[in-house]
């Protein structure tokens, strides 16, 4: 339910009225859905101001979790400052006050340079990176992160900010990557193995994105591409416990939901 505008207003109303039908859909069936909501950002606009919004969303509809869109300009002109920066640190303070989860999850895309999908990896692992390099986990230990599709591209790269934290004598990044929590929508049985085995199973938790740009039958397997669930059962390396981690012990933990 996130959206770009040069139109505020526009941008408020699209916002509010998406929270509305999410909460409505929550109430009717409580014991599918949990709600996450967004809230109507702008490039650098000042947060302050929305949060007073977001906590009526959570005291007054339910919801569990906002999405934090990381480039709300959509890699159209204006930029927003990154995750690490204080720019953010008024609704982590909020987030940590209502102890609600940050998904972050970036939308559309209006760059020439970029598709749709690829502006999702690149703002992920800039996200990644950023929360990670700054001091947002020292001055907010109690808050909760979720990262879209896997963290973008930096379990694959994680090492060469290992590298930059050895030589300068810091914690090392990949014990750092688990101050995050990661959704599992990737597609392929190498891109999920080497995110459990980068980040542990339990910081991972299971992501469905139906339909989405995974919702494809692959001809040489006969199988959508988003479902993943037979890939991480059939991971022999994995125990029960950490399979039941990924599809719910983590999700329950950390959105607190009752069993």
């Amino acid at each position: 339910q996130m959206m770009h505008s040069e139109n505020p207003k526009l941008v408020t109303w699209y916002t509010e009225e998406a929270n509305n039908i999410i909460a409505r859909q929550t109430k009717l069936f409580p014991k599918v859905f949990r709600g996450v909501c967004a809230i109507p950002q702008s490039p650098a606009g000042d947060l302050k101001p929305l949060l007073p919004y977001l906590e009526k969303c959570v005291k007054e509809q339910g919801f569990v979790g906002c999405l934090i869109n990381p480039d709300p300009g959509e890699a159209g002109g204006r930029e927003t400052p990154p995750l690490g920066d204080r720019y953010w640190y008024p609704l982590y303070e909020k987030l940590c006050e209502l102890d609600i989860v940050g998904h972050v999850h970036s939308a559309g895309c209006r760059s020439e340079r970029l598709s749709y999908s690829l502006h999702f990896i690149n703002e992920e692992s800039i996200a990644v990176v950023s929360l990670l390099t700054s001091s947002v986990f020292k001055d907010f230990p109690k808050l909760k992160i979720v990262m879209s599709h896997g963290g973008g591209a930096i379990p694959y790269q994680y090492a060469r900010f290992e590298a930059s934290a050895i030589r300068r004598g810091m914690e090392r990044f990949s014990d750092r990557m688990r101050n995050l929590y990661y959704d599992t929508v990737l597609y392929s049985a190498d891109s999920l193995a080497l995110l459990f085995k980068t980040v542990g199973a339990d910081r991972c938790m299971c992501g469905s994105e139906r339909p989405g740009v995974g919702t494809v039958k692959d001809p040489k397997t006969g199988k959508w591409l988003d479902e993943t669930r037979h890939i991480i059962e059939g991971f022999e390396w994995l125990s029960s416990a950490e399979k039941k981690m990924i599809f719910e012990d983590t999700a329950k933990k950390v959105f607190k939901i009752e069993a």
